[in-house]
């Protein structure tokens, strides 16, 4: 692996700062969360098929294959659809909180779907003290209990979804081509899903500042962010990547906070158990050399 530089560095934090920014923008958004996932599905669709044809990559695949992408990209939709969804019950920060756990579901569901049927027991250690600060903010912030149910729903299908990406990529496949059917398969989701979400077939409109997000949400945060990390995993190690990738939702409580401001204080308990499992999340792999498994 090339020798990693501060560029490198610089260029990941800001990657996961704009994942950071999702559910900010997804409430800023004057739209209902579903048509936000149909307009930002459709731009970045447009997006990585722009990028696949610059550097004259085939978007023609096996039907076998382009049908799975699809599918996972319609995962992807319904996740992005709930974490949203969440984002408007509750607050951007509640949202953020439940999105560590997403690390938790991988562990457990990752051994189903690789055929390996085992469990490290670091994981299940992990996962212990990740109910314990669910419990917590469930306890405190009790008046917040279904967005945070609703973003305990997205991160489970995050899951799924990383799981099922990363068989993809590890395929050859470019990120562009890749990109292009998931966030098809996304946008189909979401259009299929919206007469049973909000009233009628046809996603609504945004106004001008709202169409303006939406750019910001399907080309910086989507497009971008991924092109971006795509590029700077061939030189940073994956140990690095998951630390910094678990950073995204202190950046967005912190962002959340500065953008809303009093709308997103929370309790201290709130705060203690975000942290908890946040912290958890950055010592996995320590706790994984510790108990050796």
């Amino acid at each position: 692996m090339p020798r990693t530089s501060t560029r490198d560095y610089l260029q990941l934090h800001l990657v996961v700062l704009a994942w950071g920014l999702t559910a900010i923008l997804g409430k800023l958004i004057a739209l209902a969360p579903v048509d936000v996932v149909v307009g930002r599905t459709f731009l970045a669709a447009l997006g990585f098929g722009g990028f696949a044809c610059l550097m004259r990559h085939r978007l023609a695949l096996s039907q076998g294959r382009a049908l799975g992408m699809l599918g996972v990209g319609a995962i992807l939709g319904l996740h992005w659809i709930l974490f949203f969804w969440s984002a408007r019950l509750a607050t951007t920060s509640v949202c953020l909180a439940a999105m560590p756990t997403a690390m938790l579901w991988c562990s457990l569901i990752e051994p189903f779907i690789d055929g390996t049927h085992r469990w490290r027991l670091s994981e299940l250690l992990v996962g212990a003290v990740m109910v314990g600060a669910v419990w917590l903010i469930y306890e405190v912030e009790f008046r917040h209990w279904l967005g945070f149910s609703v973003a305990i729903a997205s991160a489970v299908l995050a899951a799924f979804f990383a799981t099922l990406s990363k068989q993809q990529v590890a395929g050859g496949t470019h990120w562009s081509i890749i990109g292009f059917y998931q966030m098809t398969g996304a946008c189909l989701a979401a259009l299929i899903s919206r007469p049973l979400l909000e009233k009628g077939i046809l996603p609504a409109l945004p106004d001008a500042l709202s169409s303006l997000w939406l750019l910001v949400l399907a080309l910086v945060c989507t497009v971008a962010a991924y092109a971006g990390f795509m590029d700077v995993l061939r030189r940073v190690s994956v140990f690095t990547v998951n630390v910094i990738y678990n950073m995204e939702p202190v950046y967005g409580i912190i962002l959340a906070v500065l953008v809303f401001g009093k709308a997103e204080y929370m309790s201290g308990g709130f705060y203690s158990g975000a942290g908890i499992i946040i912290a958890v999340v950055l010592a996995l792999p320590w706790i994984r050399r510790w108990v050796g498994g």
